[in-house]
């Protein structure tokens, strides 16, 4: 579990390509002090499994269905990835609940420059935009970020300057693709309002969701 708030860029130091799957290997100095093999980082939001590390890199697999759900599969040597540690018992939640496993890949439509902020035009799946709410929270390439405006096809975010310096958002342009996960809660929230919990005694709907400020 994550929690959006990129720690380091690291830089994609060799892929070596199987079939179906590959195995990447990252620079990332500043962050591999207590990482210890079998531990979770999140990479662009992935979440991926230390196979291999020392005090200047990592190395973990990418199997089959990571590659074909998201947008890991277009790295190549020498790009930069944004990197999260799993979250400690204890730690700040500084962002939301991240679980690293993407709900599908966007498009950037538009970056836009509003005084010292920049904001994103991301073209999503109803996958995603189902579950996306204007004021919520989601993850685009492991960084969480609030949620302007939902439209048809499409959502909007902004960046402030330190977000852009410090997370490969602020390398992004139009036409370029990010990994995108929903906010867990509004997933378990719309499980609930299917089932009604136990029919026989659930008073759950909307509006008492509303009404209890779970809305």
């Amino acid at each position: 579990m994550f929690t959006g708030i990129v720690e380091s860029m690291g830089k994609v130091r060799n892929i070596r390509r199987r079939a179906l799957s590959f195995e990447i290997d990252i620079q990332a100095e500043s962050i591999l002090y207590n990482v210890n093999l079998g531990d979770s980082i999140a990479v662009n939001g992935v979440c991926l499994t230390v196979t291999n590390n020392d005090l200047q890199h990592f190395t973990a697999d990418v199997m089959p269905e990571t590659m074909n759900k998201t947008a890991l599969k277009n790295l190549k040597s020498g790009d930069y990835v944004n990197l999260e540690r799993a979250l400690r018992v204890g730690d700040r939640l500084g962002g939301h609940i991240v679980q690293g496993h993407v709900d599908g890949i966007g498009i950037i439509k538009a970056k836009d420059k509003y005084d010292i902020a920049y904001v994103y035009t991301i073209q999503a799946p109803a996958e995603v935009l189902n579950y996306t709410v204007p004021k919520g929270s989601i993850a685009v390439d492991g960084v969480s970020l609030t949620v302007i405006n939902v439209l048809a096809d499409s959502f909007t975010v902004s960046l402030i300057p330190h977000s852009a310096d410090k997370t490969i958002l602020g390398f992004k342009q139009a036409g370029d693709y990010v990994n995108l996960e929903s906010d867990i809660l509004g997933r378990y929230i719309e499980k609930l309002l299917k089932t009604g919990g136990d029919k026989e005694t659930s008073n759950l709907s909307v509006s008492f969701l509303a009404e209890n400020g779970f809305l």
